[in-house]
């Protein structure tokens, strides 16, 4: 049992600090109190967030406390982790918009009748400056400075603000206040993860065990996922574009997104491997993957009526169902298409367009454009097509 129960924890892990510490936990036989923090930065989840989400999950199907903390008092500090310049704190009411749509969506993924939600401004508020000055003594600049990101800003006579120093304290007094026994974050985390075991020994808590999960690289296979670099795939997508996404990512791509992304139990994906590696199509395999991620963030019907239309789309050029009517105003007798697929929102500048057409991405009724000059008649109805997966019906009046 305890030898199970290691094996889901530890898959897809990067690191854990430390295993001797878990498993003595584990033998006590209590749940764990297992805390993962999520700054409501952006509106919307990702699949790069989902890692450390199902993380949770696979501790609250071995009975575990699951405890997901919504940071709406760090995230108006802004976390430093990674950047190279201060980041502007957001203001409270984008914070608490953020933090509602993330309840919504995560319980896509966990279980919410056993899923403690908490806000960490219920703590740290109370705190107040007196608080925040005794939590502040438990560390040094020095400490501070031995943090990568911090350490580059220095030596590069980069500003840092003070508040950013305050930032992994803050990260840390969460676990005390919550006493948790596991926090989980990103590779990218492990001086705040550390930072919050320092804080449990000096309030007298046996400190956390650390659990960290890679980065998840985005649709490129280079970059980590990211909105802001438009390789993500976003849990609030509608069905259609979360499978095309997902069925356009590279075959060896495809299984780091198993390990991190699907349920399907370790020697089930060792199974599909060995289908792959005897003669299997991989794009068979990964038709499973792309079902099974939309069925979590939607439905089952969803996730089939995906597959029915990118297999009309793709195998037999049919259009989406679905596609947008858009009507656009012309004064002149014709629009070029370059300005066209501007208008309607298919291309974000004319020189996108023109780059899109001379690599052959652009399609006029299923016909593939070649000349930039193409010009578009008044009162005339055709459907455009950028790329893959964007179409619209487009009535030039």
């Amino acid at each position: 049992m305890l030898e199970s129960d290691l094996a889901l924890i530890q898959r897809g892990c990067d690191e854990l600090l430390l295993e001797s510490e878990l498993i003595d936990r584990l033998r006590m036989g209590r749940p764990l109190r297992v805390k993962a923090g999520f700054d409501p930065t952006a509106p919307d989840l990702h699949l790069g967030h989902t890692v450390l989400i199902n993380k949770l999950r696979h501790f609250q199907d071995l009975g575990h406390h699951v405890m997901f903390l919504i940071g709406d008092f760090t995230g108006m500090i802004g976390d430093p982790t990674g950047k190279n310049a201060t980041r502007p704190p957001l203001s409270r009411e984008q914070i608490e918009d953020n933090a509602k749509t993330y309840r919504e969506q995560v319980f896509k993924i966990l279980d919410p009748d056993k899923t403690e939600v908490c806000f960490n401004s219920a703590w740290m508020e109370p705190l107040g400056a007196a608080g925040m000055i005794r939590i502040a003594a438990q560390h040094t600049v020095a400490r501070m400075l031995e943090r990568d990101d911090f350490g580059k800003r220095y030596r590069n006579n980069q500003p840092i603000a003070v508040h950013e120093f305050l930032y992994p304290l803050c990260q840390g007094y969460d676990s005390v206040a919550m006493r948790a026994d596991v926090e989980l974050g990103g590779t990218d985390q492990k001086f705040n993860l550390l930072v919050g075991r320092e804080l449990q020994k000096h309030a007298g808590q046996a400190p956390q065990v650390i659990l960290m999960m890679p980065l998840l690289e985005g649709l490129d296979g280079v970059n980590k996922m990211s909105k802001s670099l438009g390789n993500y795939v976003g849990i609030a997508e509608p069905a259609r574009e979360i499978f095309g996404k997902l069925m356009s990512v590279s075959d060896e791509l495809m299984w780091r997104y198993f390990e991190l992304l699907s349920f399907r139990p370790t020697h089930e994906i060792a199974g599909l491997r060995n289908q792959v590696k005897h003669g299997r199509n991989p794009r068979d395999i990964k038709v499973l993957l792309a079902q099974e991620i939309v069925q979590r963030f939607h439905d089952r019907r969803a996730a089939e009526d995906a597959l029915a239309e990118f297999e009309a789309r793709f195998r037999h050029g049919a259009n989406p169902a679905d596609m947008p009517e858009i009507a656009i105003d012309c004064a002149d007798a014709t629009m070029p298409i370059a300005q066209l697929l501007k208008q309607a929102g298919l291309t974000a500048s004319t020189s996108e367009s023109l780059r899109m057409i001379d690599q052959g991405g652009v399609r006029i009724d299923g016909e593939r454009v070649i000349d930039r000059a193409t010009p578009i008649a008044k009162g005339q109805t055709v459907v455009l097509q950028v790329g893959k997966r964007k179409f619209a019906r487009v009535t030039l009046g």
